[in-house]
């Protein structure tokens, strides 16, 4: 199954205070490797946006102004994301916006197979901080271009944590010919020491011998 990791930015927490989406980002992944099939947009909310929602993302009321509403890219966006499993960090607060947008213009709320990230980091590292940030120090992710919260620069990052919280390996492209004989299956355990050779009874005699000579001389000397 493909994979959508999704986020989203919005005018403020709260739904029933009125807040909306400003921005959706989505990367697909297929086989935990992103593709080049992408959707982002940013969306005029018809309202203002919070003080606190300006400081994390840093989106002004008269750059949204001058974008597309929701109902003008949600036949595109609800085409991208058909029949593939979401990949949310705090899914409630992103679900819980989306399905407002759709509930306003009358359309049936996401049904979609959802994982939480923010779940599966909780389960992983409890006690610990598992925010976006916290989890990419975690894992040594890169997130300096993380000045602003931006949903595909979250996204981005997500797919990164994602990865790890499944505990799978980054997956890399491998265009080098491969010895079939040579490559080791996952359940299989390289052994990395080297050959034991025990020495022989004349050899420890000898050892012993040598030993009993050299420790008198340096005790006596």
């Amino acid at each position: 199954m493909k994979e959508i990791v999704l986020d989203t930015e919005t005018t403020g927490l709260s739904v029933k205070e009125g807040h909306r989406i400003v921005e959706i980002g989505c990367i697909e992944l297929n086989d935990l490797i992103p593709t080049k099939n992408k959707f982002h947009c940013y969306l005029n909310p018809e309202r203002k946006v919070s003080a606190k929602a300006l400081e994390t993302h840093g989106y002004t009321d008269e750059f949204l102004s001058l974008q597309k509403k929701f109902p003008d890219v949600v036949d595109e966006f609800l085409n991208f994301i058909d029949g593939k499993r979401l990949i949310i960090h705090n899914a409630e607060f992103d679900i819980s916006h989306l399905n407002n947008e759709l509930k306003i213009i009358k359309k049936d709320v996401i049904k979609n197979e959802i994982v939480d990230t923010l779940v599966l980091a909780r389960d992983k590292h409890p006690g610990s901080s598992i925010s976006l940030d916290a989890l990419c120090k975690r894992y040594r992710i890169d997130n300096s271009k993380r000045a602003k919260h931006t949903a595909l620069i979250d996204c981005d990052l997500l797919s990164k944590v994602y990865i790890n919280l499944i505990d799978q390996k980054e997956p890399t492209l491998n265009f080098k010919n491969q010895d079939t004989a040579k490559i080791k299956t996952n359940n299989e355990k390289i052994n990395y020491s080297k050959k034991l050779v025990k020495p022989s009874v004349a050899e420890l005699e000898l050892h012993n011998s040598f030993l009993k000579t050299n420790l008198k001389k340096n005790f006596f000397n």
